[in-house]
């Protein structure tokens, strides 16, 4: 082998060691005017965040930063929450007051369902968590959740209306239900309530509820949004608090202690969260600067959005 030959080894070897050992970085630009509230990631710290004002989804990569509109939505859809259902390869977005959600395929783009869970006058399909066998949404404005049931094959059933039960079934001062997260195991949901700051376990098959205990500190009142159940551990965004609570649960999950409550300067009223590994990725809504339709007149024109991340405390 040549001297030139080896040299340029040793210079390739190199530079993929130094791009491997790259950090992630800790702010990724969002295009401007685009009010994003919701993000989900998936294979090869690849996320997705969804925009408020026209329903696009941005897709881009938590490693380098970049990216781009993956989804151009037709017009009246919004983008809230959003979970990616790998199995499937499948995006699954609330879609705020239409009462819809939709399922993108993560592969092209291309939209798989337009789902009415609701045709209720005052809505807001809010956040959505997917198991092996099923979708769930919340309604900030109804005491109930919805269920998209998952078949066999991946196929999408019926949407079912469940309304809960017991504690959870109270409504409160705007803003009621809001996050929702699932056990790996499908067998038990944690759905938050903002106005209250309380967070409940709710069976997904009835809907009965319960509250969860939580000592150790406080939740801000009108403040959680998106919450993470990572194992025995829940993550809730704080947003006008900018402040990310950590709470491990107990063994059965009806009581928590928080341990942590992280901010940061990063933090501009962030939404809701997701998990890469040992990194959590929030995006910030920057609601202080005004909510969008139907709900206010969004953020000034040429306002900037990001999402930023950082290692799990």
């Amino acid at each position: 082998m040549s001297y030139l030959r080896k040299l340029a080894l040793i210079v390739s070897a190199v530079a993929l060691t130094v791009a491997a050992a790259a950090p992630f970085p800790a702010r990724i630009p969002l295009p401007v005017d685009f009010q994003p509230e919701g993000i989900a990631t998936g294979p090869q710290s690849t996320f997705y965040a969804g925009s408020l004002r026209s329903g696009d989804i941005y897709r881009g990569s938590l490693r380098t930063g970049e990216g781009a509109i993956f989804v151009d939505a037709p017009p009246g859809r919004t983008a809230v929450g959003m979970k990616v259902e790998r199995a499937e390869q499948r995006l699954w977005v609330a879609g705020g007051a239409s009462g819809h959600a939709y399922v993108y395929s993560t592969r092209d783009g291309s939209t798989v369902a337009d789902l009415v869970l609701t045709s209720a006058p005052s809505t807001l399909i809010n956040d959505v968590v997917v198991t092996n066998d099923a979708a769930y949404f919340t309604d900030t404005f109804s005491p109930v959740f919805y269920k998209v049931p998952i078949e066999p094959g991946g196929r999408i059933g019926a949407p079912q209306t469940i309304p809960y039960s017991g504690p959870a079934a109270v409504m409160g001062d705007f803003p009621n239900w809001n996050g929702i997260d699932a056990t790996r195991d499908g067998k038990h949901l944690i759905v938050g309530h903002s106005s209250r700051a309380t967070m409940y376990l709710v069976d997904p098959g009835t809907g009965a509820s319960r509250a969860i205990a939580i000592t150790g500190g406080t939740i801000t009142p009108g403040t959680p949004d998106g919450i993470l159940l990572d194992g025995k551990t829940l993550w809730v965004v704080e947003n006008f608090a900018n402040r990310l609570v950590k709470v491990e649960l107990g063994a059965d999950l009806t009581s928590g202690e928080i341990v942590a409550a992280v901010s940061s300067s990063l933090f501009r009223v962030p939404t809701t969260v997701a998990e890469d590994g040992h990194r959590l990725a929030l995006v910030n809504g920057r609601f202080d600067l005004g909510f969008p339709p139907p709900f206010g007149p969004g953020a000034p024109a040429g306002t900037d959005f990001d999402v930023v991340q950082l290692d799990k405390p």
